[in-house]
């Protein structure tokens, strides 16, 4: 198989977990501690890394990493980590796994406590380059963190926040379209969502990027064309590769900025109940955003309708809309149990939030609480 050299080292195709041990020898990894959650481990999953790891390593597994990861998940991953002398990490599953992985990767070399790495609190210079070595394996076509400079986590102190670093990236991706056949239509539909929610963001802030700019026309083109093949038939090979591609893109072009969407998203991800799911409160909220930066991005809606075979004069979050209707996804934050009394609370954090910055139109607390009261119906 090709390996794909941008940001950092991809192995790309069905069957390339079995090509594990030439990353693990690459990077000097002779005991990792493999990063999961239950539900992969349910799957099937881990048995197939397993069949791929050499030697004695498969008792070096964290397995609890929850819906959205915390810093007491990260924490107790630490102490095994250390506990068992590790010297790398593999993580396989979704963007939470990745992410929670990237976190113990740098608190192994880097004094405690998490929140002082957070780029709202100036973390990014404090992150330096000798991070413990880690292989990302994603089991969803959603975050593209595989191949992402950020770690999204929740705190102890009950902010949610992101954490960037370019010595963050993975040192190694496996992208084996093979591991997410057997993704269930509705996770299919939310993950997917997630991607093409990276390449529009991206695409839209005025970070001048033309590289990242591309990258991100051409994932939204795979994914808008494959997405509801995927959830209609989780078996369709050539489908699943094309969404995995398409989130990989939209991990490589969100180096150029994210905006409202996840501004808001990652708020709303902090909340204690209802656990919300990242991947289908970006499908939520995209059209909405998109109606609120209208007329402040130039040209770019036309040419993203161009990109997805829409036609320049598509209203995309009209488009967007109906996409998640037809792949079976909730139309709005009522529908997914987001009560009234959370708006100011979330409204604040998503000012605060390091992805607002770089939304093409700007947008402050009051505007966020507007977008959520429209959303929720309360007014």
């Amino acid at each position: 198989m090709p390996l794909i050299s941008y940001l950092t080292t991809v192995r790309f195709g069905f069957g390339v977990l079995k090509e594990l041990p030439d990353d693990l020898s690459a990077l000097g990894i002779k005991r990792p501690l493999i990063v999961t959650d239950k539900g992969i481990v349910a799957a099937g999953l881990l048995d197939r890394l397993f069949a791929a790891l050499p030697g004695d390593n498969r008792r070096l597994v964290f397995d609890d990493v929850p819906t959205n990861p915390t810093e007491e998940a990260a924490l107790a991953a630490l102490d095994l980590y250390r506990g068992e002398a590790c010297d790398g990490l593999v993580a396989l599953g979704g963007g939470s796994a990745i992410d929670l992985a990237k976190a113990v990767a740098l608190l192994a070399t880097h004094p405690e406590p998490l929140s002082q790495y957070a780029m709202i609190e100036g973390g990014v210079a404090r992150i330096r380059a000798e991070v413990a070595p880690l292989i990302a394996i994603p089991t969803t076509s959603g975050t593209g963190s595989e191949v992402g400079r950020g770690s999204v986590m929740n705190l102890k102190d009950g902010r949610k926040l992101g954490i960037i670093s370019p010595h963050l990236i993975p040192k190694r991706a496996i992208c084996d379209p093979e591991l997410t056949l057997g993704l269930p239509p509705l996770l299919t539909a939310a993950t997917g969502m997630d991607a093409l929610s990276h390449c529009i963001e991206s695409f839209l802030t005025p970070t001048y990027n033309p590289p990242a700019e591309g990258i991100a026309l051409d994932g939204a083109r795979r994914i808008v064309r494959h997405l509801e093949r995927a959830v209609q038939n989780g078996a369709d090979r050539e489908a699943r590769q094309e969404l995995m591609a398409g989130a990989m893109e939209g991990g490589m072009t969100f180096q150029k900025g994210l905006g409202a969407v996840h501004g808001l998203s990652h708020a709303l991800g902090s909340l204690k109940e209802p656990r919300l799911h990242h991947g289908m409160l970006n499908a939520v909220l995209l059209p909405p955003v998109l109606r609120f930066n209208a007329g402040h991005v130039g040209d770019k809606y036309e040419r993203l309708a161009l990109a997805m075979g829409l036609s320049p004069d598509t209203d995309l979050a009209a488009f967007i809309e109906d996409l998640n209707a037809r792949i079976g996804l909730p139309k709005s934050l009522k529908d997914m149990g987001v009560p009234a009394s959370a708006i100011p609370e979330m409204a604040q954090k998503a000012a605060r939030d390091h992805c607002t910055a770089t939304n093409p139109r700007p947008i402050g607390a009051e505007d966020y609480a507007r977008l959520m009261r429209d959303s929720i119906g309360s007014g």
